[in-house]
């Protein structure tokens, strides 16, 4: 079956995602704790808008404490990055022991409630820690990259092009192009639809939106300056995409459980939050991973 065929995208939406792209650019630009209070909003009102389906369901989470617990975990990771207490060392372990010990704090605030809590419980709240929390938490690592061997075409350029600026930059504009592929090519040539939970996506608009993902990683590779600049900064795009679209699907399938057509209404012609930032979720831990463990390696070879 064929997907729905599209609507004209509405003024509020443009304007709004307009909007949205002018303030991460500034956001990202500025990095350090302009950044992470940045990020620690939107993740706050997207945990909201999680729970909120996850209460759809029935499910009773630990709202107020895992919204307490993804706060201390974007902030010890910006403190880890250096902003206080020189960074590395004590700062580093806070930040690795803040995810478990909040897990663990979940748990046992559920324990002590009236009713006890039961393993949807406890899954949702602890979920909601990994998902918006743990993996968002990766924008910050990403952002606070400092390595000159990681972006070497940008090694004395001065601030604000810092390595961790540029990679932040072009993560964010690989999933812009898988957005815009997908919807372009989707929009024109899809013809078969690619899974049940999201009618509207096609196998040909996914295609798309890797082959776009692919190009600007591919440029972005050489504007970095790597070696092999267009083949791993091609690799990278279309491993982007794929996560890019993960995230998307998973929060669809969020929402169809609960009956929901959007995660909330904070973003006109959008939706909720959730649903804004769903394909920005999973990327940032790819990406981190890849530039500082195989990166280097790459680049010595």
């Amino acid at each position: 079956m064929l997907p729905a065929p599209r609507t004209a995208t509405s003024l509020p939406r443009l304007l709004s995602g307009w909007l949205a792209g002018g303030f991460g650019l500034v956001v990202v630009g500025l990095g350090g704790w302009w950044f992470t209070v940045a990020v620690g909003v939107i993740v706050h009102l997207g945990l909201l808008e999680f729970f909120r389906m996850a209460q759809f369901k029935g499910i009773r989470p630990a709202v107020k404490t895992t919204l307490v617990a993804v706060q201390l975990l974007l902030v010890s990771t910006q403190v880890a990055a250096g902003s206080l207490w020189g960074g590395g060392g004590m700062a580093g372990d806070v930040a690795a022991a803040v995810l478990p010990a909040s897990g663990a704090v979940i748990c046992g605030w559920l324990l002590l409630q009236p009713v006890t809590g039961t393993i949807a419980d406890i899954a949702a709240s602890v979920f909601g820690l990994f998902y918006l929390g743990f993996l968002p938490s990766h924008w910050i690592k990403l952002r606070d990259l400092t390595d000159p061997a990681l972006a070497p075409a940008l090694d004395g350029l001065g601030w604000p092009w810092s390595p961790g600026m540029a990679l932040t930059l072009l993560a964010c504009l690989m999933i812009v192009a898988t957005d815009i592929g997908s919807y372009v090519i989707g929009r024109r040539l899809g013809r078969h639809a690619l899974s049940p939970i999201s009618p509207g996506k096609t196998v040909e608009g996914a295609l798309g939106g890797v082959v776009c993902a692919l190009l600007v990683g591919g440029l972005g590779g050489v504007l970095l300056g790597w070696r092999w600049g267009w083949l791993i900064g091609a690799v990278l795009g279309a491993v982007v995409s794929l996560f890019a679209l993960v995230g998307d699907l998973t929060e669809s399938m969020m929402k169809r459980d609960a009956g929901l057509k959007d995660s909330g209404d904070a973003i006109p012609g959008h939706g909720g939050i959730l649903d804004r930032i769903d394909s920005y979720l999973f990327v940032p831990a790819v990406v981190y991973s890849l530039v500082t463990l195989v990166l280097p390696l790459l680049q010595r070879g």
